[in-house]
C-alpha cells in the first residue's frame, strides 16, 4: 500500500495539523510526493512541518499502522474496496483539468460511476430544495435539451431542482454527474436513492468524502465549488435571496463561469435569487439557445442533420419509463419531488380519481412514486 500513489495522496489528505491551503502550498513547494514523503526529520523541520504532521511521516515511513493517519488511509482503501468506490487523484491524468485550476480544488475525488464523462463539457443546473412545479419542470427540461445539445448536465443531487434537472437528463436517454456531500456508500438525501442509483448505472456520482461520512450542513458549500469548477457554466433554476444557490453562483463567478439564471414571478420568493442574479449581471435565460449562445465562445454545438433533427442520446442510456403507458408516464411527468395532493394531480393530468390512482399504484410498485404526508412524490 505505501508505495501506491494513490494511498499517497490519500496520505496528504489525511496528515493531521495542515489545513487544505498548507497542503496545496506544500505541492507547490515539493511537486514529487514520494520525495516529500520520504524526507527526513530535519529537512522536515526546515521547510515548516508542523509537530503532529512530522509525527505521521515518520510513521508513514515506517509503516506503523499504531497511528492514526495511516490506520486511516488503510481504512479508507479498505471501504472503498468493499463499496466498489474509485480513487481519483491530484496527480492522476484523467482528473478533470477544468477543476484543476479552481482555487481549494480537491486533492481526492472518490467516484462511482463512469469517470471518462468528467471530460465532457458539464453545466450545473441548481436551485431551490423548495421549488414550485414550473421550476422542477424547467429543471427537467432544460436539463433534457442542454443534454441532447452535448453539454452534461451537473448538479448536487438534493431535493427540488437539483434531482430533478438529474432526472431530465436520465429520462431523456443522457448520462448526468452528481456531486454529494457525504460518502459514496450512502445516497443523502435517502428519498434520491433510487435517483442516486440511476446516476451511477448510467452516468456518474463524486464526492470529496472518503465511504462513512455522514452528511454535514458543513460539507454543502464545500460540494457546491466542485459543481461550478466542474461546469462551464452554473444555471439557476429557483432560488430564495438565502439560497445556498447564490453562493454556488458567486463560486461560479469567481472561477471564471458563467452564470445563468430564469426569470420569476416578482410575487414568488423563490424567484427573488434569481432576480437579484440578474440584476448582478447573471445572463437572463428563456431558452436553452441563451445559454448556448453566451457560451459560444468556447463551444460548439454537434452537427445535426436535418433527417435527425435532434443528436441521438449517448449510448449506455436508460429510459426510466420505459415499458409504462401514456397515463402513467402524464403522472409521473405531473408529480414533483415535494408532495402534491391527489386533487392537484387529477387538475394537472385531466384525468378521473379512480385512473390516477390506478396510475399511481403502478408507479409505486415500479419504485418511481412513494406517498407522503400531503400526497405522492417522485423518488426517481
Amino acid at each position: 500500500m505505501f508505495s501506491s500513489a494513490t494511498a499517497q495522496w490519500l496520505f496528504l489528505t489525511c496528515l493531521p495539523g495542515l489545513g487544505r491551503t498548507r497542503r496545496r502550498e506544500l505541492l507547490t513547494e515539493f511537486p514529487d510526493l514520494p520525495q516529500m514523503l520520504s524526507m527526513n526529520a530535519a529537512t522536515l523541520r526546515a521547510v515548516g512541518m508542523t509537530a503532529d504532521a512530522m509525527a505521521a511521516i515518520q510513521a508513514w515511513q515506517k509503516q506503523d499502522d499504531a497511528h492514526p493517519a495511516v490506520r486511516e488511509v488503510r481504512t479508507i482503501m479498505h471501504d472503498c474496496q468493499k463499496h466498489a468506490v474509485g480513487i481519483l487523484t491530484w496527480g492522476d491524468t484523467h482528473y478533470p483539468e477544468q477543476l484543476r485550476h479552481i482555487h481549494d480544488a480537491p486533492l481526492v475525488l472518490f467516484t462511482r460511476g463512469d469517470t471518462e464523462l468528467l471530460a465532457r463539457d458539464q453545466i450545473g443546473i441548481i436551485g431551490s430544495r423548495k421549488a414550485t412545479p414550473a421550476g422542477l419542470d424547467h429543471a427537467r427540461r432544460f436539463a433534457a435539451e442542454l443534454s441532447a445539445r452535448d453539454l452534461m448536465v451537473t448538479s448536487g443531487l438534493a431535493l427540488g431542482v437539483d434531482g430533478a434537472a438529474h432526472a431530465g437528463a436520465l429520462d431523456a436517454g443522457y448520462p448526468t454527474v452528481a456531486v454529494i456531500g457525504c460518502g459514496l456508500d450512502r445516497v443523502y438525501p435517502h428519498q434520491h436513492r433510487r435517483l442516486g442509483e440511476r446516476v451511477v448505472a448510467d452516468g456518474l456520482m463524486i464526492s470529496e468524502y472518503p465511504p462513512g461520512t455522514p452528511a454535514r450542513a458543513a460539507h454543502f458549500p464545500q460540494r457546491n465549488r466542485i459543481i461550478s469548477g466542474l461546469s462551464r457554466g452554473v444555471l439557476v433554476v429557483e432560488a430564495g435571496l438565502r439560497s445556498g444557490s447564490l453562493i454556488t453562483a458567486r463560486m461560479a463567478l469567481e472561477q471564471g463561469r458563467e452564470v445563468f439564471a430564469i426569470p420569476g414571478s416578482v410575487h414568488s420568493p423563490v424567484a427573488r435569487g434569481c432576480h437579484h442574479l440578474i440584476k448582478q449581471g447573471a445572463r437572463l435565460v428563456e431558452t436553452v439557445e441563451d445559454i448556448l449562445e453566451e457560451l459560444g465562445a468556447w463551444w460548439s454545438p454537434p452537427l445535426v442533420t436535418e433527417a435527425a433533427g435532434t443528436p441521438e442520446p449517448k449510448p449506455g442510456g436508460k429510459g426510466l419509463l420505459a415499458g409504462l403507458d401514456g397515463r402513467e408516464i402524464a403522472v409521473f411527468e405531473a408529480l414533483g419531488y415535494d408532495p402534491q395532493s391527489t386533487d392537484a394531480l387529477s387538475s394537472a393530468t385531466g384525468l378521473p380519481a379512480d385512473q390516477l390512482m390506478q396510475s399511481l399504484l403502478l408507479l409505486e410498485l415500479q419504485g418511481l412514486v412513494s406517498s407522503a404526508p400531503g400526497g405522492f412524490q417522485k423518488i426517481a
